[in-house]
Formats: C-alpha cells, sequence, structure tokens
C-alpha cells in the first residue's frame, strides 16, 4: 500500500524539495563553495533526476549530504587546477563572522568534527537529521558531536589561557 505522499505528483513534490533552495545555497556558501548557488542548483537538479531517492518526510539532511558531495567535487577540482598552477585552491569556509577565537577554535579542528559542529549549529539540524546528511548512524553521529564539543571547548580554553600562564622550565635545563 502506497502513502498519499508517494502519489502526489512529482511537481509537488519537487516544489517541497526546491523550497529548501536557500538554505542549501547558504550552505554552500558557508562552506567556502565558489559558486554556491550553482552548488544549490545542481544539488536541485539531481534532487529532481532521483526525486525517488529524496526522503519525503524531511528532505533538507539529503540536500545538505548532495551539496557536500559536490562541494568536495568542487574542491578537488580545484586542488588539481592549483596543483597544475594556474588558480588558487578554494577559499575556507566563511566563518569570519564570528568571534576571532571562535573562529580560530574552529580552524583548528579537523574538517569531519568541524561539520558536525556545524550542521547543528549553522545549519540547525537535529542530531538525527545531521547524521543522515552525512551518512552515519545517529549514535556514530552524536559520539562524534560529543568528542567535537570537548575539542572545540579545549581549544577555546587553550585559545583564552593567558599568555603568562605558560610557564617555562629554563633552570632545569
Amino acid at each position: 500500500m502506497t502513502s498519499d505522499t508517494d502519489r502526489r505528483p512529482a511537481e509537488e513534490r519537487l516544489r517541497e524539495v526546491f523550497a529548501h533552495l536557500g538554505a542549501v545555497t547558504a550552505y554552500a556558501r558557508r562552506r567556502g563553495s565558489r559558486d554556491a548557488d550553482g552548488i544549490a542548483a545542481e544539488a536541485m537538479s539531481i534532487a529532481w533526476r532521483r526525486l525517488a531517492d529524496v526522503p519525503c518526510d524531511d528532505p533538507l539532511p539529503w540536500l545538505y549530504a548532495t551539496a557536500r558531495n559536490l562541494l568536495l567535487a568542487e574542491r578537488r577540482a580545484a586542488s588539481r587546477t592549483a596543483a597544475a598552477g594556474s588558480e588558487p585552491s578554494v577559499p575556507a569556509p566563511e566563518l569570519h563572522e564570528l568571534d576571532p577565537q571562535l573562529d580560530r577554535a574552529l580552524r583548528s579542528l579537523c574538517p569531519a568534527d568541524r561539520e558536525a559542529l556545524l550542521l547543528v549549529a549553522w545549519e540547525d539540524l537535529a542530531p538525527t537529521q545531521a547524521a543522515r546528511a552525512l551518512g552515519l548512524k545517529p549514535t556514530a553521529f552524536r559520539v562524534r558531536l560529543l568528542r567535537a564539543r570537548r575539542r572545540l571547548r579545549a581549544a577555546l580554553d587553550e585559545e583564552r589561557r593567558p599568555a603568562s600562564l605558560v610557564q617555562i622550565d629554563v633552570e632545569g635545563t
């Protein structure tokens, strides 16, 4: 037996998916894309071609996962171009709106930790949705998020520690 959502016309489903265009564009822009509008448009094009694969209840994590894959492809292409010496690499994600200490602490994290934190904080996804966006099981994502938060907290503590507290044992050498 098919549900009502399965019988809706494809155009109506696409309209519901397309309503997330702004969020996908913002996601790509915050991740440092040179062409955030192009990434979002391509994600929507893929959603149209694979509409049956897009979850009916919540398409946003699926769209973020698609945009993330497109961003990774964009970065690989930029790296190849930069290696050839013709163009600089893709810029870092937009973190300039943040407190400088938080900015440095976030940049010190590995990309997986940073992405887990940003999906929850910037993209306002619940951990279950963020797990879907990254293709992880919810439990695995929650562990990643917990560890990422701890690493961010430690980086912030290190950042905020006054230089005068750093002690060097010069007498012992």
